[in-house]
Order: C-alpha cells, then sequence, then structure tokens
C-alpha cells in the first residue's frame, strides 16, 4: 500500500510540474490501469514502433514493391509536436501534444486522437503507420494519422479538458494538420464524441466559409453530424472477422473448430467499448462468453456470461467484484491463459508476450487492440497452431464506419434518407403480386419485414460487413497463395495497394 500511494502522489507530482518523468515500473503501470507486473514481455522484446517495423520488414518479402518503395512507405511524412500552457489550481502546467501523418498516399489521413499519459512520439508514430495500412487493407482511401496529448484526464475537469482539446485543435488549424481534405481525427483511448464535438467546433470557428467542415472529424454525437452505428463499429467488425476467418475449411481443420458461432467458447480481455461490443455481438449470436479480463480482476462462467448484467454491475460498483453470476478471479492475467476457442485481446498493446505466450491455450485469437502480441510471442503461438487474425485487419471497423461517416458529411445527406421509401413501396408492390399467386395474405407483421426500407445503422452495419468479409477473403487467398500466416498476408496485400497508388499518382521532384 505504501509504494502504491507513493507512486501515485510521484505521478501528481508530476503532472502538476507539466513534466514526463520516469517513475518506477509500479507507477507508470497505476497510472494506465495495468498490472503492477508485466507478466507478458521479457525487457529485450520489441517496443510498439519497432515491432510494427519487424511485421512491415516480414511482409515486405512477399510484396511486389520496390526497396525504393518499400522505403517511402515505412516512413513517416509528416509529424507536429506541441507545447501550450494551461493553468490548474493556480499553476501554469505545460501540455504536450502531437500529431503524425504517417502517409500522404490518400488524403486526408486519418486516425484517433487519445488523451492518455503514457502518450509518445514514439506511440504515435507507430500508431499511425498502423493506420496507413489497416485503412489500406479494407480500402478505405485514407492516408494513416495519429494524435495524442500526453494528459490523464481523470486529473482534469471537464471544462479543463474542453479548454484543452480546443487549444490543441487550434494548433492542429495553424499547422494545416486538420481539414476534411487534409487530416481528420477521430476518438481513441481515452477521447469520445464530446472532445469530437469541441474539435468540430473550433475547426468550424477558424473555418467558418469551409461549407465541409462538419467532416474535419470523425465519431461525433449524432446531433453534429455522426453516424449512427459508429460507436459499436470497431466491435462488430471484429465479430465479423472472426466469423469469417472460423467459417474458412482450412481454419477449422487447423483448429479442431466446428467453423460455426454458436457454442464457440470466447474470452474478451479489455471491457472498454471494443470488448463490450464483441461480447454483445458474440452473445447475440449464440457463442459462449465465458470470460471477461479487466486490469484489476476478471469474471468467468464456463456457461457464458450475461453481458448486459456484468456491464451494469461494473458501471454501478466500478468492479466486476461482487458479481454473483460469474467466479471472480483477483489475477486477471490468468484467465488469459484459459482455454477457450477465441481469445480476443481488445486492451493494450504487449499483452502476450515470451513469457507467457507459450501458456496461451485459445485455438484462434483475434487481435482487437493494436499489437497485443509481440513478433516473439507471435512465432511462438504459430508453431503452438494457434492462429491469430492480426489487428491490422481486425479492429478495421472503427476506421471504416469513420469513412461512411464522412462520406456522409461530404454529401450533406443522411444515409437512406432518399431511398427508403422508394424500396419499401417497390417492394410492396413485389409483395402484392406474390399474395395474390399465393392466394394468402400476409399478416400485418410479416408484411412490415417483408417491406421494410432500410435504416442508417443497417446500410452502416451491410456496408461494414461486406468490407470486412472482402478483406478477410483477401488475405486468406494471399495466405494461401504464398504459405505465409495472416498477418504476413495482409501486411502483404496492404503494402502491395499503397504501392500501386503511389506508382500511379506518380513522384514529383523525386526523380531528375
Amino acid at each position: 500500500m505504501a509504494s502504491s500511494l507513493l507512486a501515485t502522489r510521484q505521478l501528481s507530482q508530476a503532472l502538476s510540474r507539466g513534466s514526463r518523468v520516469l517513475l518506477p515500473m509500479s507507477a507508470r503501470m497505476l497510472s494506465t490501469g495495468q498490472s503492477a507486473v508485466n507478466r507478458a514481455t521479457e525487457d529485450h522484446e520489441p517496443k510498439f514502433l519497432q515491432a510494427v517495423g519487424m511485421f512491415f520488414d516480414e511482409a515486405a518479402k512477399h510484396s511486389n514493391a520496390s526497396a525504393e518503395t518499400l522505403k517511402h512507405i515505412k516512413s513517416t511524412d509528416s509529424v507536429l509536436s506541441v507545447t501550450f500552457p494551461m493553468e490548474k489550481d493556480g499553476k501554469t502546467v505545460m501540455i504536450r501534444g502531437y500529431r503524425s501523418q504517417h502517409s500522404r498516399h490518400r488524403l486526408p489521413c486519418k486516425g484517433g486522437i487519445r488523451f492518455a499519459s503514457e502518450v509518445d512520439l514514439q506511440e504515435v508514430e507507430a500508431l499511425s503507420a498502423l493506420m496507413t495500412y489497416k485503412c489500406a487493407v479494407v480500402d478505405v482511401p485514407f492516408g494513416g494519422g495519429k494524435g495524442g496529448i500526453m494528459i490523464n484526464p481523470k486529473d482534469w475537469t471537464e471544462a479543463e479538458l474542453e479548454r484543452i482539446t480546443r487549444r490543441f485543435t487550434m494548433e492542429l488549424c495553424q499547422k494545416n494538420f486538420i481539414g476534411p481534405g487534409v487530416d481528420v481525427p477521430a476518438p481513441d483511448v481515452g477521447t469520445g464524441p464530446r472532445e469530437m464535438g469541441w474539435i468540430a467546433d473550433t475547426y468550424r470557428n477558424f473555418n467558418p466559409q469551409d461549407v465541409n467542415g462538419a467532416a474535419c472529424v470523425t465519431g461525433k454525437a449524432l446531433s453534429l453530424g455522426g453516424v449512427r452505428g459508429r460507436t459499436e463499429a470497431t466491435g462488430l467488425g471484429v465479430y465479423y472477422g472472426i466469423r469469417e476467418f472460423l467459417s474458412f475449411p482450412e481454419v477449422q481443420k487447423r483448429i479442431g473448430h466446428h467453423g460455426r458461432i454458436q457454442d464457440t467458447t470466447v474470452i474478451i480481455q479489455g471491457f472498454g467499448n471494443v470488448g463490450y461490443w464483441a461480447a454483445k455481438f458474440f452473445e447475440s449470436n449464440g457463442a459462449r462468453v465465458v470470460g471477461i479480463i479487466e486490469h484489476d480482476a476478471a469474471a468467468y462462467n464456463a456457461s457464458g456470461l450475461n453481458i448486459e448484467h456484468l456491464s451494469q454491475w461494473r458501471k454501478e460498483n466500478g468492479s466486476f467484484r461482487g458479481f454473483l453470476d460469474a467466479k471472480i478471479i483477483d489475477s486477471p492475467m490468468d484467465l488469459l491463459e484459459a482455454e477457450c476457442d477465441v481469445l480476443i485481446p481488445a486492451a493494450l498493446e504487449r499483452q502476450i508476450g515470451l513469457r507467457n505466450a507459450h501458456k496461451i491455450r485459445a485455438k484462434l485469437i483475434g487481435e482487437a487492440a493494436n499489437g497485443p502480441v509481440t513478433p516473439g510471442a507471435d512465432a511462438v503461438l504459430r508453431k503452438n497452431g494457434i492462429v491469430i487474425v492480426p489487428d491490422l485487419l481486425l479492429n478495421a471497423g472503427g476506421v471504416c464506419v469513420s469513412y461512411f461517416e464522412w462520406a456522409k458529411n461530404l454529401s450533406h445527406l443522411r444515409f437512406g434518407r432518399m431511398n427508403k421509401r422508394w424500396d419499401e413501396r417497390s417492394k410492396e408492390q413485389l409483395l402484392n403480386l406474390v399474395e395474390g399467386n399465393a392466394g394468402r395474405p400476409l399478416s400485418e407483421v410479416e408484411r412490415r419485414q417483408m417491406i421494410h426500407g432500410a435504416e442508417e445503422h443497417e446500410l452502416v452495419y451491410s456496408g461494414l460487413e461486406d468490407t470486412m468479409i472482402v478483406a478477410c477473403n483477401e488475405t486468406r487467398q494471399t495466405s494461401n497463395a504464398k504459405n505465409i500466416d495472416y498477418r504476413t498476408a495482409a501486411m502483404a496485400n496492404s503494402i502491395n495497394k499503397i504501392a500501386a497508388s503511389l506508382a500511379g499518382s506518380g513522384s514529383i521532384f523525386t526523380h531528375a
């Protein structure tokens, strides 16, 4: 307890000075909600940016791109680093913020803005690179971007967070790092629709003549131009992706699975937005979500957890502890190693490393988080016959639906508004003919179900499902054709698409 209080006091003092200090590991873990002991990775294992580079280099061997093009694709185009003062409790705190535009081969750049005390330039660059590859693999016409402000949002009031967000947006506006055709942020760790609304309003005040200004940011509230289905998009994309891979005969044979979602056992690490919605979609489609892992405790029920009841309990009590319909595990990382069909790390990076990879007993791992498996652990897991569905493919649902929101804002038109009633009338006419020939009228409920025109969220779901099906099958085809793992195949596909875009647009001021 004394060491925890000391770590918390050190963190508080560092934040009040507006500086970033290297605290003991226990203090840094407390600041990010991680376990006090890193049980997953060895000290020599690569950091996130290095890991992304290593995965890229492996995939590059199987791509069609030249060495010069690979060098271009891998490097970061632009990075903005800003520092500005903010008053808190009568003291001036210096706030550090970053925005990385990894690739502008397609515009705008796209990627979230996170508020977290562990944000640094290396992390932002790595995440922006991953966004480039992620957009390419699912055919979203954006370059990769990422941003972050080095604060713990829990340490600031709502009014203070608004001032910080608006000041950072002003810096982005002044440096031309935001705009519907330049760079479009989105929510990430520690941010949500509220912050996106502040960003959009600040941009509008700096650019009052931009009729497309609402498209400067995605993940907004519906009242500000958001799109229905964005909140659950990443979790739904995770469900669609795993469903597709389980349907592949070669995957079923490799892991000894029946290929159906029904009765598939699932364990999810992380119960934030992505983990919650992934659990909801698996549960509603017949899977048994037997375990949920959080930083302080895990909940397990072999018969399947009631996701809504568990979520409500945690909202009311702040923890899984005391929840009666599950076994509560005080060492949550232990559940990561439990037997199940599908394990979904949906929390932080580097959760499966060389220290615990050999203990994982899941048949398939779906990377809902960014970088949850280190390169060394990836090799161990594949050697043990575990199928890994990579992050750059599986968690692309968020950017896919952000693309839909951006397109909606540019068209100034809600999806379905122009054609919903027309579709319903066309279906009704067809249904009348069918009823006449069949000699049996349908009930009113049956008629409504048959003629129902698609609402916005249904069109969004449909577009996301199609995107994930196509991307998963492209990854499968490359994997089978080249006899490589799915991560390498997805990355190789991404590299080839980016290289084709660069070759098609040509190079200006590059060659003599």
